[in-house]
């Protein structure tokens, strides 16, 4: 099974200009600790909850910082045409709940979870990428 098959397609952005509280607030109101970052339609990065608080708060930043400060850019993501058992050991090696999903040009075409994962993937990918989150290991950026 592709992980197109699997994905949400419909995935909330924002841009690199807007600022933290922007990040912030859609976080909140959609209870997700994460947010694709794109230039247009082109993935450039990822902010989470937690890049806000220890790259922005615990280093003196504040509300209006623009969210290209305090993003990670070195993304790690799927692509289209790949396999769900794939993504489910890339989630797992990664030690992420989520991953967005790109095109051959970088471009957002959804993100995949674990919820996608266990919802509608037969077998045991998300309980491999779930074992693979949960585990002790280096610290990861997404």
């Amino acid at each position: 099974m592709k992980v197109s098959e699997v994905m949400t397609r419909s995935v909330a952005t924002v841009s690199p200009e807007q600022t933290a509280r922007e990040a912030a607030s859609f976080m909140l109101s959609n209870d997700a600790g994460s947010i694709p970052v794109t230039d247009g339609d082109r993935l450039v990065g990822m902010i989470t909850d937690r890049d806000i608080a220890v790259r922005g708060v615990a280093n003196g930043r504040g509300p209006d910082t623009s969210v290209r400060e305090l993003m990670s850019d070195n993304v790690i993501c799927a692509r289209v045409g790949d396999n769900v058992d794939d993504v489910a050991t890339q989630m797992s090696e990664a030690q992420v709940r989520r991953l967005p999903v790109v095109d051959e040009n970088d471009r957002l075409c959804g993100i995949v979870t674990l919820g996608d994962l266990s919802r509608e993937a037969p077998g045991q990918e998300a309980t491999e990428a779930l074992e693979g989150v949960s585990a002790p290991g280096d610290q990861h950026r997404q």
